[in-house]
């Protein structure tokens, strides 16, 4: 088991412990309301909601991607809300093969906290587990959360430009040490569809390695020595800059390559629909020559 996943009979062990507080994240996109919904009807005995839209991003401006990084004084504010605080240990799950859910595990640790981890399988998991649900809700203590942030965990549009610009001018170290994952399906980062971003593609010099493949086919979380497999055609001593479409589906990778032994991991948070709000910036389509060549 994943130190970033917990397993749903540990936590079904563990419910109502203080200091613990488990957070339903389950978000369906273009479907603003329906995971409160969800959660209204069934939830984790205890659970709070967290909405990516309204409590995890920032409202969308001419950049930063479909959903932006909230301001970590509004993040603050979500999580404190939440019962959230500096002592607290938080469990996130949803119904989005862990996209959701990792999003608020990236945003914490993103804001200095550390105690933070997965439901493996998600809710449908618990459920298929036997596991008790409620629409009753749950009784918050509110806390105070004060963020340290950790910038480098993060880059922004500038540096991907920089990365993309070495890789095409094959600038030594920066080609061949930075590597650029896409977290979509193969379908979207060759541009043969695009269901939500006005242009389709991906950043150039970006290789594809789908988030969902980080899931056994029962939907649960993959071994260390299988998340090393998918990744062991990389160089481990070099940085990896994740995207996906906005900065929500590239946080499970986050997770997989640290698990599998990288240690210089960053979030390109506004991701592809960021990049092409920038009219300058080059789009690829179809495969990179390093993908035929695997």
């Amino acid at each position: 088991m994943s130190k970033y996943v917990i397993a749903a009979e540990e936590l079904a062990a563990r419910l109502g412990e203080p200091g613990l507080v488990v957070t339903d994240c389950r978000f369906v996109l273009g479907q603003s309301d329906a995971g409160r919904t969800a959660y209204d009807e069934a939830h984790i005995p205890g659970a709070v909601y967290l909405d990516l839209e309204r409590d995890l991003s920032a409202p969308v401006g001419a950049h930063g991607g479909r959903h932006p990084l909230p301001a970590l004084d509004a993040l603050a504010a979500a999580l404190g809300r939440a019962g959230i605080g500096a002592g607290t240990e938080v469990v996130a799950y949803d119904d989005q093969g862990g996209a959701m859910a990792s999003r608020l595990w990236w945003l914490l640790r993103y804001a200095g906290h550390d105690a933070v981890r997965v439901l493996d399988g998600g809710f449908a998991g618990w459920r298929r587990a036997g596991y008790a649900v409620t629409a009753e809700p749950p009784s918050v203590a509110p806390a105070t959360f004060v963020p340290s942030p950790r910038p480098e965990l993060l880059v922004d549009a500038r540096r991907v430009r920089e990365v993309v610009g070495a890789k095409a001018a094959g600038a030594g170290d920066t080609a061949a040490l930075v590597t650029l994952i896409d977290s979509r399906d193969g379908a979207r980062y060759r541009g043969e569809v695009e269901p939500i971003d006005r242009k389709a593609g991906h950043i150039p010099g970006a290789i594809n390695r789908p988030f969902g493949e980080g899931r056994d086919a029962e939907g649960k979380w993959k071994s260390a020595a299988a998340q090393r497999e998918r990744f062991a055609d990389l160089p481990q001593d070099g940085e990896v800059i994740v995207y996906c479409g906005s900065g929500v589906t590239a946080t499970p990778n986050v997770m997989a390559l640290l698990e599998a032994g990288f240690t210089d991991v960053k979030l390109y948070a506004g991701s592809w629909s960021d990049w092409i709000s920038y009219e300058e910036n080059p789009v690829a389509l179809g495969e990179e020559e390093q993908a035929k060549s695997e």
